[in-house]
């Protein structure tokens, strides 16, 4: 199970140590091949293809996945990536909402297979932190609305990424080999499985309906790491018992061959008294 740490500690070390976010490679589809100078692949930013939430004629949040499902218990999962994403049927986002520091994005599926009027919503908030001096944007929330009143919640407090960029995951998802970024919040949400398959996400300062460029979710303390900081802390105090035994036992010898060496002088009466009884052995008739 993954080791969850403070989000402003996070936030804190992720500020303070830079990081290359890698270059996307899509073209601006309005760019012509004749004659057009090759973009800049510092300042180059990822069209999207996904979902577009208007606030006031302007974009606020951009989504994308290159797959949706989601499991009941044991159940069949169920694909929702055309339904979402497809370019043809957009889904109805229109109950989502934008403001200044908050933001939900609604996804309404309607009737899918055996659930009944389907909606996925996601949470997000915007926050100034004094500590980076930036405004950073998070994913606090997924649930699942389902059967006119049942909802399941996930918690995502590691979901989140400074304004100025877009976040990027392999998976975001409640499953533990995908290191459950999507923490269930009740009994209901146990029994679901939701995985977001090369999610991007961007919210509240977004530009020309395009993405920044990337904030990847690769974070420094992942679950095997913190096994190898904890085997390492393990070898290293076992290293010091035994640095702490040798100079004991070293210490030890040195009390030991001091006390081999130490000169007894003899005894000045003792020489005297054996010469004497064999001075008068030899007198004695």
């Amino acid at each position: 199970m993954a080791v969850k740490y403070p989000k402003h500690c996070c936030i804190l070390l992720f500020s303070l140590l830079s990081f290359h976010p890698p270059s996307s490679s899509s073209l601006d589809p309005q760019q012509s091949d004749s004659g057009a100078s090759p973009p800049d692949h510092d300042a180059e930013e990822v069209v999207t293809k996904g979902l577009q939430v208007l606030s006031n004629g302007k974009t606020c949040i951009m989504l994308q996945a290159r797959k949706l499902s989601l499991r009941y218990e044991r159940q069949k999962q169920v694909d929702l990536t055309e339904r979402a994403f497809s370019p043809h049927k957009a889904v109805d986002t229109t109950q989502s909402v934008c403001r200044q520091d908050k933001a939900t994005l609604v996804m309404k599926f309607g009737d899918v297979e055996d659930l009944k009027g389907l909606s996925i919503r996601l949470q997000l908030s915007h926050t100034f932190y004094e500590a980076s001096n930036q405004w950073w944007y998070s994913l606090d929330s997924v649930s699942l609305l389902y059967n006119v009143s049942e909802e399941a919640v996930f918690n995502a407090s590691e979901v989140y990424a400074p304004s100025s960029s877009s976040y990027h995951c392999v998976h975001v998802s409640s499953l533990e080999r995908h290191s459950a970024l999507l923490q269930p919040g009740g009994h209901r949400a146990r029994r679901w499985t939701v995985t977001f398959t090369d999610f991007q996400i961007q919210a509240f300062n977004v530009t020309s309906g395009r993405f920044s460029p990337v904030s990847d979710c690769t974070t420094f303390l992942t679950p095997a790491i913190l096994m190898g900081l904890v085997t390492s802390l393990i070898l290293l105090l076992v290293l010091a018992y035994a640095l702490h035994l040798l100079v004991h036992l070293k210490h030890i010898e040195r009390d030991d061959d001091s006390k081999a060496d130490f000169y007894f002088p003899p005894d000045p009466e003792q020489p005297e008294r054996c010469c004497g009884e064999n001075l008068a052995d030899k007198v004695t008739p």
